[in-house]
């Protein structure tokens, strides 16, 4: 139906025939001669309609609308000067049309199928198939496709074999609720999609394949936002016989080369390294956004011998006083003051505290500081005349979340982060357990199959959980654990496995799972360790957040070919949806619904 893709029209087919195929995008009657942007997947190319060459086609195309479908012949020929568009590829030649063929009309259109939309998006997503055909979100699909093309080619050259896993497995609820699926042949039991192929990856590496991936679907019943969807994509890695820094060196090597093949970006720096513990001391986060400074100040030492009440009350309960430097805005106003105020205030802090850096120091505060004190603070944050600095008072976790959504915030404010930079980091030695304060007892801070370093792995194996209630001393063992982070994404995460039956059970112990429900959760891992299980680890990168961040886009549903809404929902095929009574009696489900 065509001999060329209008995007690849070039100068060489000047004076040649032509056929092409494909959507009208835009259509303009100059002076009797009649315009067409004609577009396919490649791109745009001008197609003319002059009645001088044709009447009968001539008044044709004044029936043509956008995004109709259409196939022209006709003669490539340089644009008159004047007129060349340099903008799009094909932007110094034409296409005289001789023949014209309609192959599908468009009725009007829900919204223009164009970058720049207004439209809302239940709307977009419920004609998913218009907006796709918009170039941003096509050019995202075609990112994704290369970054998808380039995992596979490394992966494959490495040594790894490309294995699927289970979809229909087993419920293990720990973390994020499951998605169940109600078995017909087994009354009254359930399937689980899988919020990850961890165990059975984990039997992979015990089985002796040794190099596993898989690009592969995973399923999470969690509340959404911009990087979360109930549906979502991994690389899924797991190695036998490695070390940590084994996997980290492999999985650079790869990055590195997918940014190459899928977008000709060049990585030149080396991955930059952070524990968890300096990465939440100058940043207040575990995924830092390292493409700007602005890196938080612990002034608590400093601030010790004032006499403001508020610093001090926090101290005295095991409180942090942290701030930054917000370069420059000194000329802030007490109602911008303010208002900044309220937005940390939504981020869970009780307020915010400043200073003014000008001649001296101009800060309702500053009074109860003494001259040398707030020479120090001068010196610890490198603060200049014009700076602002910006304090929070509080418990540790409240003052980093805070500060670290105050830090994004400012960078914002300052213009510090540009687009087209990459700054990856690796942040490693990870808590093993973390304190959940609604249900009173540890978690996995990873998940419960992650190995203890093995500098804490003899304090592991004489942990006690009751010790551990209350002398928190579980807090002080260190996971072999590691998140790989992006521009403020926590962009893949994995570890190091537990091999050995008897670690395995240790971990269970301490997260006060008996060995009946382990058993039930988990019994078949726990078996196949005790039949010669090497020790192995792995990781998981989130493909569908690293396309976002590659192709500059908002959010993850932007880069999802039919995404869902934030309830969780797909307008264009109106999923989820009811079911007849038949299915769910032949399922042996009875709906008891509270409208």
């Amino acid at each position: 139906m065509r001999t060329h893709l209008c995007g690849e029209v070039s100068t060489k087919e000047i004076g040649s025939g032509i056929k092409l195929v494909g959507w009208t995008n835009k259509w303009r009657d100059h002076g009797g001669v009649v315009f067409i942007d004609l577009r396919d997947r490649s791109g745009l190319v001008q197609v003319v309609f002059s009645p001088e060459v044709d009447v009968e086609i001539h008044k044709a195309a004044h029936r043509i609308r956008n995004e109709f479908v259409i196939q022209v012949e006709g003669e490539v020929r340089e644009r008159p000067e004047g007129t060349v568009n340099p903008s799009i590829a094909t932007g110094q030649v034409e296409v005289v049309v001789k023949k014209l063929k309609v192959l599908n009309e468009c009725k009007p259109l829900p919204f223009m199928v164009e970058d720049e939309t207004d439209a809302s998006e239940s709307l977009r997503y419920k004609h998913r198939y218009l907006d796709l055909r918009r170039p941003t979100i096509l050019q995202n699909i075609i990112i994704r496709h290369k970054a998808a093309k380039a995992f596979r080619n490394y992966l494959d050259s490495h040594g790894f074999l490309d294995i699927e896993t289970p979809v229909l497995t087993k419920s293990t609820p720990e973390g994020a609720r499951d998605y169940l699926v109600p078995s017909r042949t087994n009354p009254g039991h359930f399937f689980a999609l899988p919020q990850s192929p961890q165990i059975f990856k984990q039997i992979l590496m015990v089985s002796g394949l040794e190099r596993y991936y898989q690009i592969v679907r995973c399923f999470r019943d969690e509340d959404l936002r911009a990087d979360r969807q109930p549906e979502f994509t991994q690389v899924d890695m797991e190695m036998s016989f490695v070390k940590r820094e084994d996997i980290m060196a492999i999985v650079e090597d790869m990055i590195e080369k997918v940014f190459n093949d899928a977008m000709g970006v060049e990585i030149a720096e080396p991955f930059k390294r952070l524990t968890y513990n300096d990465a939440m001391d100058r940043y207040g986060s575990d995924k830092p956004d390292l493409r700007f400074g602005l890196e938080l100040k612990n002034v608590s030492d400093i601030i010790k011998d004032t006499s403001f009440k508020v610093f001090l009350d926090t101290l005295s309960t095991g409180g942090v006083v942290k701030g930054l430097n917000a370069k420059g805005l000194a000329e802030y106003s007490r109602k911008d003051l303010d208002d900044l105020t309220k937005e940390v205030q939504g981020f869970g802090a009780k307020g915010l505290a400043w200073m003014k850096v000008k001649k001296g120091i101009e800060s309702p505060i500053a009074k109860f500081f003494p001259e040398e004190t707030l020479k120090a603070l001068i010196d610890v944050f490198e603060a200049e005349e014009g700076d602002l600095l910006l304090f929070v008072a509080d418990r540790t976790d409240i003052v980093n979340d805070a500060l670290s959504r105050l830090r994004n915030e400012m960078g914002k404010r300052l213009d510090l982060i540009k687009d087209g930079i990459y700054k990856f980091a690796w942040i490693t030695d990870f808590p093993l357990f973390e304190w959940n304060e609604d249900e009173k007892r540890y978690e996995a801070m990873h998940h419960p199959f992650t190995s203890p370093m093995e500098e804490d792995m003899e304090k592991f194996l004489a942990a006690d959980y009751i010790g551990a209630i209350h002398e928190s001393h579980l807090q002080d063992i260190r996971a072999e654990s590691y998140d790989l982070v992006l521009n403020g994404y926590e962009i893949g995460g994995g570890s190091i496995r537990i091999h050995k039956k008897d670690v395995q059970d240790r971990m269970f112990q301490l997260l006060n799972i008996s060995r009946e429900d382990a058993d039930m959760k988990f019994g078949f891992l726990l078996e196949a360790l005790e039949y010669g299980a090497p020790p192995h680890g792995g990781i998981a990168l989130g493909l569908d957040r690293l396309v976002m961040i590659m192709a500059g886009a908002q959010s993850i549903r932007d880069v999802i070919a039919f995404p869902k809404t934030q309830k969780a929902a797909c307008p264009l095929s109106n999923a989820p949806s009811k079911v007849d009574a038949r299915q769910l009696k032949e399922l042996s489900i009875k709906l008891d619904i509270v409208e």
